[in-house]
């Protein structure tokens, strides 16, 4: 079997189209001996759109943009990267591969060919396995730094090449070849097929997965318990509270064994507790708290009370 690691830079993405500029790959032996590497130039049929309307916060690709007008386009480079890349002998990966494979579905449907089917790997899930730490996203530049390796980023053949050198590090520190690689973070393969994609996995990734949507559904209750709590009906009284107006930042909101108490003393002074940040006079928050609702608190020129300051208004 050969290991066949691509990658694709685009012109400009969009929800319904990815102009395709650069597909290059590296396919090599079990033993990453290397048997081919290569850049295939893509005329993109459309302009560059590779930073925003200001000319910054993108990419830049290291090629002459004005040479593309001269290459052929997708359709007549299709067959060849189809082969490549559906051949039975080839295992496939990418870095960050989604994101190409998704990039080959829009330019097959723009151009009107048939879909793509094969089954390929990601080196950016390995590496995240392999350090059991799925919180990010890890860049091939950020990986490559960190096991040594030095390319051109953005140069398609380049990305695949490093893409490449990520994986036989990673075999290398686990003493294996690639396939044994799968095995040991119980990697499934993902597939593309009649333009469907199913995203790869790996069984760290799933037990990750289930512990972040066990805690989305325990945030969901405290937050239906706490919001629960505020909407019931309450007397009205006066009190060293009455005419202030409080919210609390959603760390506070979901520890309830805190915030419900908190809230009820808060009506038991005549205060009245806003269920959005706009309504309130006073928002709560924890110390160096960077939430989207605090900055809108501070941009809104809200009262900040720290829980601690907080605590003494109630206490005063």
């Amino acid at each position: 079997m050969n290991l066949v690691f691509f990658d694709i830079e685009c012109a400009g993405v969009h929800k319904t189209y990815a102009k395709i500029c650069a597909f290059g790959y590296v396919m090599c032996d079990e033993k990453f001996n290397i048997i081919e590497k290569r850049d295939i130039l893509i005329n993109p049929k459309g302009r560059f759109e590779l930073t925003d309307r200001r000319g910054d916060k993108g990419i830049v690709l290291p090629y002459n943009y004005d040479e593309f007008k001269n290459y052929p386009k997708f359709s007549a480079v299709y067959p060849e990267i189809k082969a490549l890349l559906e051949n039975k002998d080839n295992v496939v990966i990418g870095h960050a591969v989604l994101n190409d494979v998704k990039y080959l579905n829009l330019e097959t449907k723009r151009f009107r060919l048939p879909s793509f089917k094969f089954s390929f790997a990601d080196s950016q899930m390995f590496f995240m396995a392999s350090i059991n730490d799925f919180s990010r996203q890890f860049g091939l530049e950020f990986i490559a730094q960190e096991l040594g390796v030095e390319f051109t980023p953005h140069r398609a053949a380049d990305d695949a090449y490093a893409t490449m050198k990520v994986v036989e590090a990673m075999c290398k520190k686990h003493d294996c070849d690639f396939f044994g690689l799968t095995a040991i973070l119980g990697f499934t393969a993902g597939k593309i097929s009649n333009y469907n994609v199913t995203p790869p996995q790996c069984s760290s990734y799933r037990k990750y997965k289930q512990l972040k949507n066990k805690e989305k559904f325990e945030r969901a209750q405290k937050r239906i318990e706490f919001n629960n709590n505020v909407t019931r009906r309450r007397q009205k009284v006066k009190g060293r509270l009455t005419g202030k107006k409080f919210n609390f930042s959603r760390k506070i909101e979901d520890n309830t064994a805190i915030s419900l108490d908190l809230v009820d003393k808060i009506y038991e002074l005549g205060g009245f507790y806003c269920q959005r940040v706009e309504e309130c006079t006073h928002y709560v928050t924890i110390q160096d708290d960077d939430s989207d609702r605090t900055k809108k608190a501070e941009a809104a020129g809200k009262i900040i009370l720290t829980l601690e300051q907080f605590g003494e208004l109630l206490n005063d």
